[in-house]
């Protein structure tokens, strides 16, 4: 029996549809307030039936950060994917998101060492490794400058592995995986999957900070292939290619047939944007559709090297322009034409 943690976002309800398809008995966390439509409609962009996929699955309710309920619904669990955890900018929201960030995954593995399950595959991220001078390639071993600047979201999934490091020297059983930005459809309103809803409606502006990006389908593989194999107490970026957030806009844009972003957002552009929003969110209590941080990111160039992985398990990556061509195809049946 395998235990999915996160199941209800597109990472997990992606990685829910390959381990039922493969004929895994599967457990998978939801809370009460869980919006278990989008899991189905994913569960659609594969399957002619994803009611029959989601019937396979033992749903059950359950709060990472309450300890009690997570040791009970690991029992009897072999193989864990803890792939919960918040991810927000909102300045408003970093010491909650720190805290339960790190507070949930220190509750799943600690019911993991309790339960003794085989194994335990964390999802981090990119953003919890360390940065590297001159433009050089970030790797897993990357130092970590504790005065660097980092977003709370980054923060929060660098204590999580801390308590994951934990857990190993206590005889966890675990791998970590970094994986870069994750492509894949979902929910169009929040996440990666936004890119294409706000390219669809006609996003004018680009950047062209750089960073990793990787097709949700290999991130699903990647982890499943690692969690099969005689590999423990690592760590993997999972990243297939470096591109600006212009190149990828693009590609979105003639993917989906529309026309390109193309006026750049420089930093002054951004730092006005930020600011503004700060006081519309002060004003409305809405959350900023800009931050401070994602301001900073929009222009950071960061290059990441998914070597390892490649060398552990003869890994080969989706080019992303493919991958962006099947998720508009899926948001272009929903939303389109244009």
């Amino acid at each position: 029996m395998i235990l999915v943690s996160g199941g209800t976002g597109m990472l997990g309800a992606h990685l829910l549809y390959k381990l039922v398809n493969n004929g895994k008995s599967v457990r998978a966390i939801k809370r009460s307030t869980s919006n278990m439509g989008i899991v189905k409609r994913i569960f659609g962009y594969y399957h002619e039936d994803p009611e029959r996929i989601f019937s396979k699955i033992e749903w059950v309710e359950a709060d990472i950060l309450d300890s009690e309920s997570i040791y009970n619904v690991m029992q009897d669990i072999e193989y864990v994917y803890h792939a919960a955890a918040t991810v927000s900018f909102d300045p408003r929201e970093k010491e909650s998101m720190i805290r339960n960030n790190t507070n949930g995954t220190q509750n799943m593995v600690n019911a993991a060492l309790l339960s003794g399950v085989k194994k335990f595959c964390h999802v981090s991220s990119i953003s919890a490794l360390g940065e590297a001078n001159n433009g050089d390639l970030i790797t897993e071993e990357s130092f970590r400058n504790p005065k660097g600047r980092f977003s709370g979201y980054s923060i929060s999934k660098f204590l999580s592995e801390l308590e994951v490091w934990r857990g190993i020297t206590e005889g966890l059983n675990s791998i970590i995986v970094n994986p870069s930005i994750i492509l894949g459809p979902g929910d169009w309103r929040s996440g990666s999957p936004s890119i294409f809803a706000n390219i669809g409606k006609g996003l004018k502006f680009y950047t062209e900070g750089v960073t990793g990006y990787v097709d949700v389908l290999d991130v699903v593989d990647a982890m499943t292939a690692l969690m099969e194999i005689d590999i423990k107490n690592e760590r993997f970026i999972i990243s297939a290619e470096n591109l600006s957030f212009k190149d990828v806009f693009i590609k979105v844009a003639d993917a989906l047939e529309v026309k390109k972003p193309s006026i750049k957002a420089n930093s002054f552009m951004l730092a006005l944007a930020w600011r503004f929003e700060r006081l519309r969110s002060t004003i409305t209590g809405k959350s900023p559709l800009i931050t401070k941080d994602s301001a900073y990111s929009a222009n950071k160039k960061a290059i990441f090297s998914s070597e390892k992985l490649s060398e552990a398990i003869n890994f080969r990556y989706t080019p992303v322009s493919e991958c962006i061509n099947r998720i508009a195809q899926s948001y272009k049946k929903e939303h389109g034409p244009f």
